[in-house]
Parts: C-alpha cells; sequence; structure tokens
C-alpha cells in the first residue's frame, strides 16, 4: 500500500486557534478523533487510497525523516528542496497544497522523476472577496463604529447618527490593478460593479483586457489611482515592487491593497509613508515574515491594517483546495497525473 504523509495539515483543515511561539513547527500524526474537525473538513477522501499520516506542522529538520518511507507527500509550506529530495529514494510525487509552488525544488523533482502537482485558482473569490474587506474597512470604518456602540457611545448620543471618520463612496473613484491574472480579473470586475474606474498594469495586450480596463504603466497608474490593488507574483523583478520612489508617485489620500505576497513592499517605506501621511492607509493580508517578528514597522500603524494570511481561507476555498489536492493525487495513481508544475 501506498503511504502518503501531509506535511501541515493544520492550516488547511484545522480551526484556528490561539498562536504562540512555539507552536509553529511542532507536528504529530493524525488520531482517529482528529480525522474530521466538528463542522470543518477532513483529509478522508486518501485514506482510501493509501495508508494516510496527517502532521499538523514540521519542522525543517523533521522533513526527511518524516517522508523517508513516503510514496506521496502533501505539502503547504514545508520546503522541500533539492537536500531533502535527494535523500528520499521512496517519493514519487509532491502535492504542493496551493497555487504557488516555490516550496519545492522543481528542478531536483524532475531530476528524480517526482511528480509535483498544484491546486490552481482555487480561492479566486475569496481573495478577490478580501480585497474588498479591506477596502471597504477604510472607507467605511465599520469595525471602528461597531466597537464604540458596544461601548455605548451611540446611546448617549444627543442626534439620531454620528460619525468621527472620513467615509468615502467608491463609485467614481479609480482603481489601479498590478497584475491581471485570475484574482486581478475577478477584483476588477467587483470594482466595476461599485462603479469603480479600473486601470492595470499587465504583460497583457490593451486589446485584450477585459471591456472598461484600461492598461496604463506603472508610473501613471500609481499617479491616478485612488486605490492600488496588488496581485502579481513575486519574483526579483517585482521584489519591492512599492518602495519610496513609487510611493512617492502615489496621491496622499490613496489606499495600498496587498493580498499578494508580503514583499511585493518595500514594509519600511510604506509604514514610513502611512507616519507622514503621504500614504492614507495600506491593507495587507500577507507580510514579508510569516508570522511576522513583533517588531514589524507596519503592526503599530494606526492605519495599517493587517489580517494574519487569510483571504484563501474561506471554508468555500478550502474545500475546493481539499478536493482537488485528492483528485491530484487519484489522477497521479490512476497514471493521468493533472495540474502538474
Amino acid at each position: 500500500m501506498m503511504k502518503i504523509v501531509i506535511l501541515d495539515g493544520y492550516t488547511a483543515i484545522g480551526r484556528s486557534s490561539e498562536c504562540h511561539p512555539n507552536m509553529f513547527g511542532y507536528g504529530r500524526v493524525a488520531r482517529d478523533e482528529d480525522k474530521v474537525n466538528p463542522g470543518d473538513l477532513s483529509w478522508d477522501g486518501l485514506e482510501t487510497i493509501g495508508e494516510l499520516t496527517v502532521y499538523d506542522r514540521t519542522r525543517a529538520e523533521e522533513t526527511v525523516e518524516r517522508i523517508r518511507e513516503a510514496d506521496i507527500v502533501l505539502t503547504n509550506k514545508v520546503v522541500l528542496r533539492r537536500a531533502e529530495i535527494e535523500q528520499l529514494s521512496r517519493l514519487k510525487y509532491i502535492g504542493v497544497l496551493a497555487t504557488g509552488y516555490n516550496v519545492v525544488d522543481i528542478e531536483a523533482a524532475k531530476e528524480r522523476g517526482i511528480v509535483v502537482t498544484n491546486v490552481p485558482a482555487y480561492s479566486t473569490m475569496s481573495v478577490a472577496q478580501m480585497v474588498f474587506a479591506h477596502l471597504l474597512t477604510v472607507t467605511n470604518r465599520t469595525e471602528h463604529y461597531a466597537q464604540q456602540n458596544r461601548e455605548g457611545r451611540w446611546s448617549s448620543c444627543e442626534d439620531f447618527c454620528y460619525w468621527d471618520t472620513d467615509l468615502t463612496e467608491l463609485a467614481g473613484k479609480t482603481i489601479g490593478i498590478v497584475g491581471l491574472g485570475n484574482i486581478g480579473s475577478r477584483v476588477a470586475e467587483i470594482a466595476q460593479a461599485f462603479g469603480m474606474k479600473v486601470v492595470a498594469y499587465t504583460s497583457k495586450d490593451a486589446d485584450s483586457l477585459p471591456a472598461g480596463v484600461k492598461k496604463r504603466p506603472m508610473y501613471e497608474l500609481l499617479k491616478e489611482s485612488d486605490v492600488v490593488s496588488l496581485h502579481c507574483p513575486l519574483t526579483q523583478d517585482t521584489l519591492h515592487l512599492i518602495c519610496h520612489e513609487r510611493l512617492q508617485k502615489m496621491k496622499p489620500s490613496a489606499i495600498l491593497i496587498n493580498t499578494g505576497r508580503g514583499s511585493l513592499v518595500n514594509e519600511q517605506d510604506v509604514a514610513n509613508a502611512l507616519s507622514e501621511h503621504r500614504l492614507k492607509a495600506y491593507c495587507a493580508d500577507v507580510l514579508s515574515e510569516e508570522p511576522p517578528r513583533a517588531d514589524n514597522p507596519l503592526l503599530h500603524q494606526e492605519n495599517a491594517f493587517i489580517t494574519p494570511h487569510i483571504a484563501w481561507a474561506t471554508n468555500e476555498a478550502r474545500m475546493r483546495l481539499i478536493k482537488t489536492a485528492v483528485n491530484n493525487v487519484k489522477a497521479f495513481v490512476e497514471g493521468r497525473p493533472q495540474n502538474t508544475v
């Protein structure tokens, strides 16, 4: 029977719990009572294929020992470099539990004849939704007013309403989208539904863009946009794409949103722009280091709105993720690999 090991199954299947620094990196074999979290998801689809072992978390130094006898390995964030892959004589398949697959040395896997797959586009709707959750947080500040009213402010108000923040309408504003793949395109559709003008920095030809989307060079997009949303991959060319020089091109009233990769921005430069009122708000679901250091310059900025990399984590997206991951394994076992990288 094939041996299947999941190196870091907790984030895909587990419910959230309070995070302590010593929790990260520790793994355990799933017991029967762990396999289905009440009201959440399970890995049961893999148990019909082979002998399944699930670790919540795996430290780098534990990786090889845990998968030395495995035929099939699934990983989300646990890195499989050449050094690990060359020690795994039985390994035939690596399934990445994400769309990005930079956690695997693809060349080393190819040399060993190991099939590598990913899960494309499972989180498009959820990430696009998070973009607007962040944007509306800034423009409408619902969490601010909800908290004040829990504390009794409205009850003690002399008038039928009050507001102490700027309230902004999206209709007529311009959103600049950097990267017009699946998620960027969905963001464009939603923005248009709000009545926003959409411009994009993209490698696509101008005549192939969705209706109403205008192509712009980067500096024009930054200068023109009231909102800038980042949806490009992280490469050597896009590392710190948003930096001091480019932040200077943006409107002081602009909102910058990052649900792509933390290192698309120079975080210190963004923090400085916020503190100097050269940028209205920074909204991010990703940081350059995750979990972040306590001294990350963005964590204590009043107008930085940071969520803990959860845009992908709706129940619906995780259901799609697990279903596709299981189907990827089944297809491989049946001799017809799909979603290979």
